[in-house]
């Protein structure tokens, strides 16, 4: 296996890695039915949550170096649109549904005592949170396809 071989299994991991977690934790999340639950649920994402930026970066790294030497820099429409749409679900994930996320831990963390029922405000906060989860999974789909059969 040659340098571009080598690069592109990478890069494959990467986007494993980057694009994994953010469609198996909203799944997870979903599961819990109590309060005990959730704690764990919530630990589990948060340990989960290095994989996306671990694997961001290798994705960075090894598709600037794939543009590099198979010297296709910028030139290809689907790898720009790709581009976008990966900064975009970024976007999302980082500056959207995070923030929610934190507030969601802090209602449950408040409620640590209470019982073992899960707050309806989870229930409330986790709604907002799910249609720009499924926004975000979308455009993981959509990098994924245009990444494999290059469109144009």
């Amino acid at each position: 296996m040659g340098l571009f071989g080598l690069l592109l299994t990478l890069h494959i991991l990467g986007s494993i890695a980057f694009i994994g977690p953010a469609f198996v934790m909203p799944i997870i999340r979903r599961s819990a039915r109590t309060v005990g639950q959730l704690h764990f649920v919530l630990s589990i994402t948060a340990k989960l949550a290095i994989m996306p930026k671990i694997g961001g970066t290798v994705l960075i790294l090894t598709g600037a170096w794939l543009m590099i030497i198979t010297k296709m820099g910028l030139s290809q429409m689907w790898l720009n649109v790709s581009i976008l749409l990966a900064l975009l679900m970024v976007v999302l994930i980082d500056g959207w549904i995070e923030p929610r996320m934190k507030k969601i831990k802090k209602i449950i963390s408040e409620r640590q005592d209470r019982g073992n029922e899960i707050p309806a405000e989870f229930g409330l906060q986790l709604k907002k949170i799910v249609p720009i989860e499924m926004a975000a999974q979308l455009l993981m789909i959509a990098v994924l396809v245009l990444m494999v059969v290059k469109p144009f």
